[in-house]
């Protein structure tokens, strides 16, 4: 078999050491495997799969002989970085948001729109993790009947901020606690908590807010599911109004979903689709408390659906509840499944 070298940029990040681990979980061809960081992690010796590992700097000449760049950086290097990566004659498998709403970068989901890699001119967009999530579990509604609209409430993990979000949240927790034990009294029982990562303590709490609210008072992240949703799934019309919390939760989001569709469907022509959706795990069983969560789908790859119902609103809805793991196939898996389309082709 053909080999391809691979290069992670942003390797020495959650998401991009995620990527190191599914890229040998899934058996890819790797060649050489290059890990670019930041320049304070220059020189760092990392241990993957592939071997021990020095980390090299991101910069303009460190694509060169590199046939895929998987991106696990922020926006603004990978804006500095992709005309680079493409003289080089690499393809740049972007998950920062820089890329994904350009005309001219195909924004793919492999389960739901794989021929969109082809025409790529060098960038192919990951979508957000919550878009991906919520997508995989409702594209085989899509199928049986065309979904018009969406409402939707996101319950999104600390970690989806980086490693530093669950490490708040616990050591939160931990100051509760022990204020608590102490006898305080009040919200939080008087404990010290100087939110850092959050706008808020996220420990025994939630925050209706992530990304920055806009003119139509929706936030960025929650603007992500209509906008990605459209390009992706190929309805330019769709229009969805959602909510995105942060929740304390350590990692695996949770979507609630209403997909209003064009015709009225079967709820058990609904769940046969899902159960052979790909990505997708039908786990619906409302009398035996059988419905997806957090720690069920956490360290792994598909998205869990249950408690599927028909809207009491609109008889054209259909209700759904999806968790998936938003570091994996939110973000790492997903961009690893690009390449690999990459390569088929």
């Amino acid at each position: 078999m053909k080999k391809y070298n691979v290069g992670v940029m942003g390797a020495t990040g959650a998401v991009g050491q995620q990527m190191i681990k599914v890229l040998a979980e899934r058996d890819f061809p790797v060649g050489e495997l290059r890990l670019l960081a930041s320049e304070r992690s220059e020189g760092k010796t990392i241990s993957t799969p592939f071997g021990d590992i020095v980390v090299k700097r991101t910069c303009e000449t460190a694509f060169d002989g590199l046939d895929i760049v998987l991106g696990a950086s922020e926006n603004d290097i990978a804006e500095a970085m992709a005309p680079h990566i493409k003289a080089a004659g690499a393809v740049f498998v972007d998950n920062s948001s820089a890329f994904r709403l350009c005309d001219d970068v195909p924004l793919v989901v492999p389960e739901i729109n794989p021929e969109d890699v082809k025409w790529n001119k060098g960038i192919i967009s990951n979508p957000n993790c919550t878009t991906i999530i919520s997508l995989v579990a409702i594209n085989a509604i899509n199928k049986l009947s065309k979904i018009k609209g969406i409402y939707a409430s996101s319950y999104q993990a600390t970690s989806g901020a980086g490693a530093a979000g669950p490490i708040e949240m616990y050591e939160q927790s931990e100051k509760v606690l022990a204020a608590r034990a102490a006898g305080g009294t009040g919200n939080s029982y008087g404990a010290e908590i100087e939110p850092k990562v959050f706008q808020y303590q996220i420990a025994y709490n939630v925050i209706p807010q992530i990304g920055g609210f806009g003119e139509n008072l929706y936030s960025s992240e929650e603007m992500k599911l209509q906008n990605e949703g459209r390009k992706i799934m190929h309805l330019p019309e769709l229009k969805v109004s959602c909510t995105c919390v942060r929740v304390p939760v350590e990692r695996s989001h949770a979507v609630s979903i209403v997909a209003i569709t064009e015709d009225k469907l079967d709820l058990d022509d609904v769940r046969e689709a899902i159960a052979n959706a790909p990505g997708a795990r039908l786990y619906d069983e409302p009398s035996e408390k059988i419905y997806p969560m957090p720690l069920l789908t956490s360290n792994q790859d598909i998205v869990y659906v249950g408690r599927i119902r028909r809207d009491l609103v609109n008889e054209n809805g259909i209700n759904v509840w999806c968790c998936g793991d938003q570091v994996r196939k939110g973000a790492a898996t997903n961009a690893v499944q690009i390449a690999e389309l990459l390569i088929e082709k």
